[in-house]
C-alpha cells in the first residue's frame, strides 16, 4: 500500500470480531486492570473466610453418598424389571442413571448445602407407586436415610432425606427408554419425547444447568461472582423463590447474562456491573441467555400467546427447551423489594471501585425488624419436629400467596414486604417456627384521616388455602398477627433482646426507617365498646389487644388456644375477583384454622419514600440491554406495553367489577363515605367502619 507521500506502508489490521455469547453483542470485552485484579483476590478471600467453600473431606463424603445412592436406585429398577417379568438379560441390563443439577451442578455449593439430584429411569418404572411407594420404602429401611419426607404434589415432584447427614433433593424421570444408558445424555432434546409435564420440569433441572455452563465465557469467574451474589442476597433477605424472591437458578441466570455482557471482567467488575445493569433494567424485559426455541409442542414462555405469561413482573427464560419463566413467583412488592437492595448493592460497590468501602460492607445484614413499624407475624406450630417440617413446608410455600391477597384486595396501595428467614421460640412447649411481613403505605399515596386498610379478608383467604392440607394432624395450627416494632417478640432479635431505638443506621437503612403513628380505631363485632389502652408519645402501644378464643370445630379438637390478637371474622367475604390465579382458594371449605388481625389504619402504616423505589426507578438505558436481540425486539416492546396496559386495566377496571358486598369493595365505598343499608348490617363491615362512624 503506497501512501500520499509515495512511502510504502502496511495497511491497517482488521479488527477482530467480536463474540458474540447470548442474545446480544457485550457491552464491553475489556479486561480487568491491575486494581480488578486486586480487587477479585481480596474479593476470593473474603468469601473464603466466610466459609463458602467446603473441606476435601466434605466433598468426598459427597460423592460417596452419590455412589451409594445410584447403587440403590440401580438394585430398585432391577428388582422392578425382575417382579414384572421382563427376561433375565433385560433384568442384567436395567438401569437408572443419577445426574446432579442445582448449586452442586454448577459448582458453587458450600458446606451443609443439599445435593439436588435425578433420577432417570426407564419407561416401565412410574413416579406415582414405583418412585413414591417402592423406594421410599426401600429409603425409608435404611439406617443412613433420615427426615424422610416425600412431596409427591409439588410442581416438581420431589422426595427430600438426608442420607449420612448430606441433605438430598431427589426428582425422577421416566423417559422412553426400555433401557437407559449410562452415557445417557441429558441435553440431548430426544430424552423429552413421550413424557408428561411433571418429567420435562424435573429433567430440566439438569439440562438448564448444563446449559448455563455452556453459554457463560468463563465459568471459574462465572461460579466466583454467583457464589458472592447468592450470599448478597441471603444477607439481604431476597433469597428465596417460594417467598416471592429469587432462587438458586434466577440467580445463577442472572449472573451468566451478565458474564455474557462482559465477557473478559475480572470476579470484581462481574458484581459492579450486576447491579449496575439490573438497577437500570427495564423489568418486564426478559433476561435470556439464548433464542427461545420451538420443537416438540411443549408451551414455551411467549406473553404474545399465553395471557399468563403477561403477568410475570420479572421474567428470568431458562435457556433449555422448553424455555420457562424461572421467576414466575415474584410479585410487585417483592420486585419493588429487589430494586432496592440492587440499588443499595449498586451504591456500595461503586464506593469499592473508589477505595471508600470494603467489600464487608456489601454484605451487611439487612435489618428487616428496624425498617418497618408495622408487621405481620404468621406463628406455626406443630405437636413434633416432623409434623412441624411437613407443616412449615406447606405453610411457606403459600406465604407467597398472602402477598398477593392483600396486594389485590388493597389495590396495591397496601405493600408487603415478606421475609424469607424463619424465626424459632424455644420457649414454647409445642415445636414453632414464625414468618414475618412488613407493611407499608405505598408511597404517593393520599389518605384521609381516619382510614382503613381491611385486609381480614385476604387474611380469611389465606387460612382457607391453608386448611387444605391433605395430611393435616391435631396439633398443627396457625396464627396470624399485626404486631408494631416495639411489639416483636424477643427471639427475632440477636441473643434475644431487642435493637436499641437509637441505632446507628446507613442513611439507606433510615431511608427504610419509617414514620410512627398511633391512629388505630378498633371494635368489636357486636359493636361492644373496647377498653383502650393510653397511648405512648411515639404511639407504639397504641394498637387494642385482646384475647381472643380459638377453637377448630371441624377438626373435633376439643381443647383450645389462647392467643393475643385482633379476632378475624369468620364470616367475612372476600372478592372473587379472578386476578393471578387467585381464583383457586375461592369457596374453600376447610375448617377454621387460624386467628388473626385484619385491620390496620391508614395512618399506621408509613409513608416515608424508600430508597430505591422501583416506582419510576427504570430510567433510561442507552444500551442493548433493553433489547435483547433483533429477533426479539418485538416481543420486548410488547412485554413492555401489556404490562403497563395491564397495571391501568387493574387500577381502573377491577372496582367496577367487584361485588358490593366485597372486603374490598366495602372498604372503597366506606372511603367515599357510601356504605348501603345490606352492607352496613354486616359485623365485618361495621368493623371496618369503626374509625369513619
Amino acid at each position: 500500500m503506497v501512501s500520499s507521500e509515495g512511502l510504502c506502508v502496511s495497511p491497517p489490521p482488521i479488527a477482530a470480531p467480536v463474540t458474540q455469547y447470548g442474545v446480544t453483542k457485550p457491552i464491553s470485552v475489556a479486561g480487568p486492570t491491575e486494581s480488578d485484579i486486586i480487587r477479585s483476590r481480596v474479593l476470593e478471600r473474603f468469601l473464603l473466610e466466610a466459609g463458602l467453600y467446603e473441606s476435601k473431606d466434605e466433598a468426598s463424603k459427597r460423592e460417596e453418598v452419590l455412589d451409594r445412592i445410584q447403587e440403590i436406585v440401580t438394585n430398585w429398577v432391577k428388582q422392578l424389571t425382575r417382579l414384572r417379568g421382563y427376561t433375565n438379560q433385560m433384568v442384567e441390563d436395567a438401569n437408572a442413571v443419577i445426574f446432579t443439577f442445582g448449586s452442586y451442578r454448577l459448582g458453587v455449593h458450600g458446606p451443609g448445602s443439599d445435593i439436588d439430584t435425578l433420577c432417570v429411569g426407564p419407561s416401565y418404572v412410574n413416579r406415582e407407586e414405583d418412585f413414591f411407594f417402592v423406594l421410599h420404602n426401600i429409603l425409608a429401611e435404611r439406617e443412613e436415610v433420615t427426615e424422610l419426607q416425600p412431596v409427591p404434589d409439588a410442581h416438581v415432584p420431589v422426595m427430600k432425606f438426608k442420607f449420612n447427614g448430606i441433605p438430598i433433593d431427589l426428582l425422577y424421570a421416566s423417559i422412553s427408554h426400555l433401557v437407559v444408558p449410562h452415557d445417557l445424555d441429558i441435553s440431548d432434546m430426544s430424552v423429552l419425547y413421550n413424557v408428561d409435564e411433571p418429567t420435562v420440569r424435573s429433567l430440566n433441572g439438569c439440562r438448564v444447568a448444563d446449559q448455563i455452563l455452556k453459554l457463560v465465557p468463563n465459568v471459574e469467574h462465572f461460579c466466583t461472582t454467583l457464589r458472592c451474589l447468592k450470599l448478597w442476597a441471603k444477607r439481604r433477605g431476597v433469597y428465596s423463590n417460594v417467598t416471592g424472591f429469587l432462587g438458586g437458578v434466577n440467580w445463577a441466570l442472572l449472573v451468566a447474562r451478565i458474564c455474557q455482557l462482559y465477557p473478559n471482567a475480572a470476579p470484581s467488575m462481574l458484581v459492579s456491573r450486576f447491579f449496575r445493569v439490573y438497577t437500570q433494567w427495564r423489568w418486564p424485559n426478559p433476561v435470556m441467555l439464548c433464542a427461545i426455541e420451538d420443537g416438540l409442542g411443549f408451551s414455551v414462555w411467549d406473553p404474545r400467546k399465553n395471557p399468563r405469561d403477561r403477568t410475570h413482573h420479572m421474567p428470568i427464560i431458562t435457556p433449555a427447551y422448553p424455555c420457562m419463566n424461572s421467576s414466575y413467583n415474584v410479585s410487585t412488592s417483592t420486585l419493588r423489594v429487589m430494586m432496592e437492595q440492587f440499588q443499595y448493592g449498586n451504591s456500595i460497590c461503586e464506593k469499592i471501585e473508589l477505595n471508600r468501602a470494603k467489600w464487608s460492607a456489601l454484605f451487611e445484614p439487612y435489618l428487616f425488624f428496624q425498617s418497618y413499624t408495622n408487621y405481620l407475624q404468621v406463628d406455626i406450630l406443630a405437636a413434633g419436629a416432623d409434623d412441624l417440617r411437613a407443616w412449615k413446608g406447606w405453610v411457606e410455600s403459600r406465604l407467597r400467596q398472602l402477598t398477593l391477597m392483600i396486594e389485590r384486595d388493597t389495590f396495591g396501595k397496601l405493600q408487603c414486604h415478606p421475609y424469607p428467614q424463619e424465626y424459632v421460640d424455644a420457649s414454647k412447649p409445642s415445636a414453632h417456627c414464625a414468618f414475618f411481613m412488613g407493611l407499608q403505605r405505598k408511597q404517593g399515596e393520599i389518605i384521609q384521616e381516619g382510614q382503613q386498610f381491611d385486609i381480614r379478608g385476604s387474611v380469611d383467604e389465606f387460612r382457607h388455602s391453608i386448611n387444605m392440607y391433605m395430611f393435616w394432624k391435631p396439633g398443627m395450627e396457625i396464627y396470624v398477627y399485626h404486631v408494631r416494632r416495639k411489639q416483636l417478640p424477643a427471639y427475632v432479635h440477636p441473643d434475644g433482646y431487642k435493637w436499641s431505638q437509637n441505632l446507628k443506621l446507613t442513611p439507606l437503612q433510615q431511608s427504610y426507617k419509617l414514620p410512627r403513628n398511633n391512629g388505630v380505631a378498633y371494635q368489636t363485632e357486636s359493636g361492644e365498646k373496647c377498653l383502650k389502652r393510653k397511648n405512648d408519645p411515639d404511639g407504639e402501644n397504641s394498637e387494642q389487644h385482646r384475647l381472643v378464643k380459638r377453637r377448630s370445630p371441624d377438626r373435633n379438637q376439643s381443647d383450645s388456644s389462647e392467643v393475643i390478637s385482633h379476632k378475624l371474622s369468620s364470616t367475612s367475604t372476600s372478592s372473587t375477583s379472578d386476578l393471578d390465579g387467585m381464583n383457586e382458594f375461592a369457596g374453600a371449605n376447610a375448617s377454621s384454622n387460624s386467628s388473626g388481625i385484619t385491620s390496620c389504619s391508614h395512618e399506621d402504616i408509613g409513608n416515608e419514600p424508600t430508597a430505591g423505589s422501583s416506582e419510576g426507578s427504570n430510567g433510561d438505558y442507552d444500551n442493548p440491554l433493553s433489547s435483547q436481540s433483533d429477533s426479539s425486539d418485538d416481543l420486548n416492546s410488547y412485554v413492555e406495553d401489556e404490562h403497563a396496559n395491564r397495571k391501568n386495566v387493574f387500577q381502573d377496571g377491577l372496582l367496577k367489577e367487584l361485588e358490593p358486598n366485597t372486603v374490598v369493595g366495602v372498604v372503597l365505598k366506606s372511603m367515599n363515605g357510601v356504605v348501603d343499608a345490606e352492607s352496613a348490617q354486616n359485623p365485618l363491615i361495621r368493623l371496618s367502619l369503626a374509625s369513619t362512624a
